[in-house]
């Protein structure tokens, strides 16, 4: 009865684990999907209209999701896609950014994530980290952002930021960023993360 038990048990957590590696390939399909139709859609010849000028400060509001890829520390490699007895993690960003001209700004930014191991989920971490945005031309953004992880983590996280679609009420995102942290006993890491999301205009 008690191997009967235990297969089963194995058996759902392996269908959880297949059923997040789905959604996770889901989410990067759709992105590659969105970002590609974008470069198309930025191809067509749009009427040009004057923008209204921006007044400065301006606080604009952003909600997305982040997908760490990569985790090396100078021990191990960790990929998040393909070793489920470690788990994998989805973090979702919620943050405020403060522009303060059309070259400069500032984000406070909050990030919880949720992790999977052995087929359970839970919310294992909250990270706080703010910084300064130094704003280019075509919608580039680079921001250099510190980290501060209730897991007892630390370090700085610098991220290039690119506007992918514009509407009058909201710019898709995607990002790249690749997080330095210390502390708690451990090793010493670096990562890649990928993420995208919606800013409210």
């Amino acid at each position: 009865m008690s191997n009967q038990t235990n297969t089963k048990m194995i058996s759902q957590n392996q269908t959880i684990a297949g059923t997040f590696l789905h959604i996770k390939k889901g989410i990067i399909l759709a992105l590659l999907i969105i970002a590609l139709g974008s470069v198309a859609f930025a191809q067509i010849d749009v009427p040009v209209t004057t923008a209204p000028k921006t007044i400065y400060p301006k606080s604009v509001g952003y909600f997305s999701f982040i997908l760490p890829i990569v985790t090396i520390n100078q021990n191990v490699t960790t990929n998040d896609f393909s070793n489920f007895n470690n788990g994998f993690a989805i973090g979702f960003p919620v943050g405020i950014n403060v522009l303060y001209s059309d070259k400069f700004g500032f984000s406070y930014e909050f990030t919880p994530t949720i992790k999977s191991t052995n087929g359970e989920t839970k919310t294992s971490n909250l990270l706080f980290d703010p910084g300064p945005m130094f704003r280019f031309k075509h919608g580039v953004t680079l921001i250099t952002r510190l980290a501060f992880e209730t897991s007892g983590r630390y370090g700085f996280t610098p991220v290039l930021n690119k506007v992918v679609m514009r509407s009058k009420f909201c710019n898709l995102f995607a990002a790249v960023s690749m997080p330095v942290r210390f502390g708690d006993s451990e090793l010493p890491t670096i990562g890649g993360n990928f993420q995208f999301g919606i800013t409210l205009n």
